[in-house]
This record gives C-alpha cells, structure tokens and sequence, in this order.
C-alpha cells in the first residue's frame, strides 16, 4: 500500500489536450468504456421517462450551466453521465474531481493535511467516492497523468484511514485517533467503507477487495446479526445512517456478486423497524438518541433514503411490499433537496400495505414500537430498554414516549433543545435516581432486558429490568418497568429497591404546563392519574426558564412521594370521561 508522499503536478483542463467529442462519439466510447467498468453499480431500476428522473437531470444541468446547487457532488454529474452519454456531465465531473486533488495537493505541498482528513475522516466517504465513480465512469476524458495523481491521492487517504497511527501526507506524519474504524455500529465506519469499496472497484485492487471481504465485511455481519429485529444502537438519529451502510451492501453486490445484508435479518427487520418507529401522523419518528440535524425528529429525505436502499436490497415480497407503503404515505413523498434526487431515482414501488401487527419489539436494541391501530388518529408510544453502547446513545434505557391526536403528549425534553444532543437522563420519561442528592447514572457497555411482550385481546403488555444499566451503581439495588397499553391508555407500574441515601422520583417531560387537581396531571389531552399509598408529591421544571440558551420550550413534572413503587395511568381525556371520571373537563 502506498506510503510515499502524493505527487504533485501542474494540470491544465482537458480542453487543451484533446478536442471534445461530439455527444453521439462521448456516448459510443463511454459505453464501450462502462463495459469495463469496475464500479458496476446496475442503474437498470432508473425510470428514465420518469418525472423523478427529470427532475435530477435539471438538477445536473443547472450544475453544468454554472450554477451547482447546496452539496451538489462529482457523483451526481458521473450518474448522469452513464444515464443520458452527454460528455458534459463527466466534463464536470472531472472538474470538480480535479478541483479536490488540485486543493489537496496545494494543502500537501505546504506540509499541511488535505481536507479529506479533516474531523477525523468523517468526509472521506464522499470525497473518495467521488473520485473514484469519476475516476472509473468517466475515464476517457481524463489524462494518464491526472489518473497517477488522483489514484497517489485516493490511496493515501484510504491507507491512512486503517494505518491512523502512521497516517502520513507528502511524507509527514498526520495522526489521528482512529476514532471507530473498528466499529461497526458507529456512522464513521460507513464513511470509511464507502471510501475504501468505491476506490477498491475504480482501481481493480485485489489488495482492497481482499482486505474488505476478508476484514471488514465479516466484523460487520456479525455485529448486525446482534440486531436482528433492525434499527441501531445509536438511535434514530444517527442511525439513520444505514442509508449509507444499505448502499454499500448494493455496491458490493452489483460489483462483486454477492450480498453482505443477505447474511442476516437486520436489512428486512429495519424496514419493519421504521414502519413501526414512525408516528401516525406518518411525519415524525421515534426520538431515540441523539437527534442532531434537527431536534424534533420531523422525517426527512435521510429516512425515505434508508428505506428506499433497504427496498432495494430485499429480496421478500411482503416485507418490500411494507417498505412501499411505508414510502407512499408518509410526509416526505419524494426528496426534498436537490442533492438527494439521486437517490430518489430508486423504485418506490405502488403498495399501500401496512405491517401485520400493532407493535414491534427490535430484539438486539431491544426498542419497542406500539400503537392502537394503523389510521393517523391512532395513539403511539415507544419504549427503551436494552444495550446502551454508542457514544450518540442517551440515559434512556426504561423511558417511554407516548404521542396522540396528531402530537407528542409526553416525550424528550431533548426534542425542544436547541442542540438535540442532551443525553442525561433528566430529558428523559423514567425513574431519576439521586444518590446523595446527585444523579445515578446509567452506564455504557450495558443491556437491560425486555421480556413478556405479549399482545392479548387489544392490550399489549411489557416487562423490563433496568437494573443491569446502573451496573452497581451506589443507592439503587432494583428497579422494574412493567407497561400495559390500549386504546384506553397507558398504564406504568415501577417497582424498585434503594438505600436510606437515595431517593426515586418518576419523571415526565411534557410540552406544556400541566394543570393538578389532587393526584390527577391534566396536560394536553391527557389525564395522567398518579396511584401511590402515601399523597404524591409534584415538582414542575420549565426547562426554559432553566436554561433558555438551550431549552426552547417543555416542562418536567417530578413526581414523588414512594420508596418502592409507583403506578401512573396516562389516559385519553375523552377516555377518562367515557369512564365516568368525576370532575369538570380540563
């Protein structure tokens, strides 16, 4: 592997090399040139007489006729170049490709690293993907001498991505830490892999295809077969990163001929995952983990990605049937911004099916999904108990979401901050434990247990120990979360076990003030009644009051007054009602 510094050399456009072809002659080479090509991606599912299509073409041609769009990429202007043969959009391509080698190198020869290395290699994936679909797609149109230069490029950045300890640019050493390269629930590996599997098709390097089939594949069948129901252990946000990681199962498979994902349940099972992680309105989701890009998980083109790849992929009817319907009612009925048209050329197909059931419970990140039934007034809630491993993971592990009539009703605080990365357990809806006055906190490299998930005449009912993510923590010595859900409501019974120096206060994160009349919490639509043997006590937090750089808006109601168990009932008010519930209306 290369270990030399990357060459430098003067380039000057392509037009003074040779005389551009005519569109018909670009077409017949590029053909016979994509014959041969290595990054084999089967683009036979694009409906080229498609509006979708159109679409990402007039996205291209504003590129080519100077004015690019936001995060425009050399791999939309390659895609179109092996769609449509207009040399145009590989002249473009190369453009832009040159452009990033141009840079790295002027950054290289002044003994500085290129970008491409920049926030520990996150962009890697991009950049050397683009390199490496222009460097192969459209190689009649490059020189020899600009081919070495990109392919010195594309192998010291791939080499250094592995080799962290004894990275290097122009011969000087650049560390870095190595963040994740070992990780395959961590988004950065993704990147890391889109670099190395584009550039090891571009140049046919047997020493990289090895290296991926014998190294890096197999670490990561076997982590997703640890989560075989689907999802991620870093949550929604992050994890919608398998956008990324089912695209490149599907450009191992055009070009190698045989399937990572198929090795396991985890592709189907996400499609499921998300089916039943997304709310009845069909515009929101589950917020689990670190939600980053905005702070109210709203659907966006990333999540219509990832199912769109994972349809792709699926080789079982019923479970590509779901993932059409899924795509053909929610919010995001076709990419929002230009530089996702591309992946919106992938086949949605024409189901309306839903799944089969009214929950789902994700075994390996143990991440629980239910509802009353599939129409848009339905009630929903979620619910955590398992592996607390990435760094994107919250303190979330016993904590429950529950949305209805069209909004959250109890939920996050996380989703009102400002950051959408609030990861104590303080945002969330379980039991705080403060030992001393000071919170317990739940511990990484932790499962907890969900068990007796069983659905019995309309009603769904949970177990869970969460114990196991306090790992022996001071002051807390039991705690157990048994829910059972209906189309009345929400029932949640907390027993625990604590010394004489910690206390136990059952927390609910609300979006606005409750009103309290006796042991029942009136919020929105819904009654929330309290069941203790001694009188709860209440304790309300505005959180942006607390901290208004941070916290948009939201409330925290503590309730407390037990040393042992608590029991509160989340109901409907149109429910309580029904029920005979004495007293005036909210």
């Amino acid at each position: 592997m290369l270990s030399s510094p990357v060459c430098c050399g003067l380039y000057m456009p392509l037009a003074f090399h040779r005389p551009r072809p005519s569109r018909l002659a670009f077409a017949l080479l590029l053909a016979a040139t994509s014959a041969q090509a290595h990054v084999d991606l089967d683009l036979s599912y694009v409906d080229t007489g498609g509006a979708k299509y159109t679409r990402f073409k007039n996205w291209v041609d504003a590129a080519v006729g100077g004015s690019p769009g936001y995060a425009f990429s050399a791999t939309d202007a390659a895609f179109m170049a092996e769609l449509d043969g207009d040399a145009s959009y590989c002249t473009l391509a190369v453009q832009m490709v040159e452009q990033q080698v141009s840079d790295a190198e002027a950054l290289i020869a002044m003994s500085q690293r290129p970008a491409v290395s920049y926030d520990s290699y996150l962009e890697v994936g991009d950049m050397i993907r683009d390199l490496a679909i222009t460097y192969d797609w459209c190689e009649i149109y490059t020189t020899a001498p600009q081919r070495t230069r990109w392919a010195n490029y594309a192998e010291q950045a791939v080499w250094n991505v592995w080799n962290p300890n004894n990275a290097e640019w122009g011969g000087n050493p650049f560390p870095w830490s190595g963040w994740s390269i070992n990780d395959p629930g961590n988004n950065y590996y993704y990147s890391f892999l889109e670099a190395t599997i584009s550039w090891a098709q571009a140049s046919d390097s047997t020493t990289w295809k090895n290296f991926i089939a014998t190294q890096k594949i197999p670490p990561l069948q076997d982590y997703f077969a640890l989560l075989p129901g689907g999802g991620s252990s870093e949550g929604t946000g992050y994890g919608t990163s398998h956008m990324r990681l089912f695209w490149l199962y599907r450009l191992w498979r055009d070009a190698e001929g045989s399937d990572p994902s198929a090795s396991n349940t985890h592709r189907d099972n996400s499609i499921l995952y998300w089916a039943h992680a997304t709310v009845p309105g069909n515009d929101r989701f589950a917020p689990i983990g670190d939600q980053a890009r905005v702070s109210e998980p709203v659907l966006f083109d990333y999540q219509r990605r990832l199912m769109l790849e994972a349809r792709a992929l699926s080789t079982d009817p019923t479970t590509r049937y779901i993932a059409s319907g899924w795509l053909n009612r929610i919010s995001v009925d076709q990419m929002e911004q230009g530089f996702n048209f591309r992946h919106d050329l992938l086949d949605a197909g024409s189901s309306s099916a839903f799944p089969t059931t009214l929950h789902y419970l994700a075994e390996g990140t143990r991440h629980l999904f239910a509802r009353t039934s599939w129409q848009p007034d339905a009630w929903w809630i979620s619910f955590v108990a398992g592996r607390f491993e990435q760094s994107h993971a919250h303190e979330d592990q016993g904590s429950f979401t529950f949305y209805g009539e069209g909004t959250w009703q109890v939920v996050t605080e996380n989703i009102w901050s400002h950051s959408g990365i609030e990861q104590g357990g303080e945002v969330h809806n379980l039991l705080r434990f403060d030992h001393n006055g000071q919170p317990v906190r739940q511990q990484r490299g932790t499962a907890s247990s969900m068990s007796a998930v069983r659905q019995m005449d309309g009603s769904l009912s949970v177990h869970a120990n969460l114990l196991p993510a306090y790992d022996g923590q001071t002051g807390v010595n039991a705690w157990t979360r048994d829910l059972s859900f209906d189309a009345n409501g929400l029932v949640v019974d907390d027993l625990f076990s604590i010394d004489a120096q910690t206390t136990a206060t059952f927390q609910l994160n609300l979006p606005e003030a409750p009103i309290i009349v006796g042991n029942h919490v009136h919020v929105g639509a819904l009654d929330i009644e309290v069941e203790l043997p001694e009188a709860p006590t209440f304790n309300l937090i505005d959180w942006h009051a607390l901290d208004a750089g941070e916290f948009n808006s939201g409330y925290r109601l503590d309730i407390g007054g037990s040393n042992s168990h608590y029991r509160v009932i989340l109901r409907p008010v149109d429910r309580v009602f029904a029920d005979g519930f004495e007293g005036d209306a909210p």
